[in-house]
């Protein structure tokens, strides 16, 4: 049983569909509710769909409980719904903008974690997975405020994973590098047009953006009994990007 937020579009999305694949049940949870009814219904009777709003403790809280209850049960936790702002001068961000950074990429995860570990507590373990980004290994210009969200993910994920370990809940996070989804203008700063694409291209070894299936293959390898003894790993995606 899993809940992935964000999961109407992009790597959500991806994410989803992949565990489905695998045989889970999947809440596909997204501000936008129309979105996510319309990915569940493609995704089949194993999917729900939850509107939720995941910079809202409340909005979480419920949902949380509402897959819950679906599902009778809940072991799998993704983090995966973000935000940004323009890539451009830290200046010109104003401070609106910067707290809704926060809310979305940071905030999230602390209602989460207060909606999902008193259950995991309770009832044996679970294991929590929180999309972070390369721009919280190596950040570039231009995206200063959103690189500190994504550092703060991975340092949250860490130090998660140790306090949470005898609880037998393992917390882990993937590293995604740039990827073709709705964000890649906002991310870029510039007009989404080959010659741009080809300059953030030469920055990435592989020679190429990531895909959704690219982030859904790692999140099931973290989530499943094959990575049983990680836990606070922060996996990069990145087709070699950070090295």
């Amino acid at each position: 049983m899993t809940f992935v937020t964000g999961a109407a579009s992009g790597f959500g999305r991806g994410i989803a569909q992949r565990f489905i694949e695998e045989g889970a049940k999947v809440a596909v949870v997204d501000q936008n509710g129309d979105g996510a009814r319309a990915v569940a219904e493609e995704l089949g009777h194993a999917a729900i769909a939850l509107t939720c709003d995941v910079s809202k403790g409340d909005q979480m809280q419920a949902s949380i409980n509402a897959a819950i209850e679906a599902f009778g049960g809940l072991d799998i936790v993704v983090n995966n719904a973000g935000w940004t702002h323009k890539n451009q001068s830290l200046l010109d961000v104003d401070y609106e903008t910067f707290k809704r950074v926060y809310e979305i990429n940071v905030d999230s995860i602390f209602h989460s974690t207060k909606a999902i570990v008193p259950y995991w507590q309770s009832h044996g373990g679970g294991v929590m997975i929180n999309v972070g980004s390369t721009a919280g290994i190596r950040p570039r210009p231009g995206l200063t405020w959103y690189n500190g969200t994504k550092g703060a993910v991975h340092l949250m994920t860490k130090s998660m994973a140790v306090e949470l370990a005898s609880d037998n809940i393992r917390v882990c996070a993937i590293a995604p590098v740039i990827g073709a989804t709705g964000l890649l203008e906002t991310f870029m700063g510039v007009a989404d047009t080959t010659e741009n694409r080809q300059k953030f291209l030469a920055t990435i070894p592989l020679g190429r953006f990531s895909e959704p299936k690219d982030i859904a293959n790692a999140a099931v390898y973290l989530a499943s009994d094959d990575a049983a003894f990680l836990t606070g790993v922060v996996l990069e995606v990145d087709g070699g990007r950070t090295i």
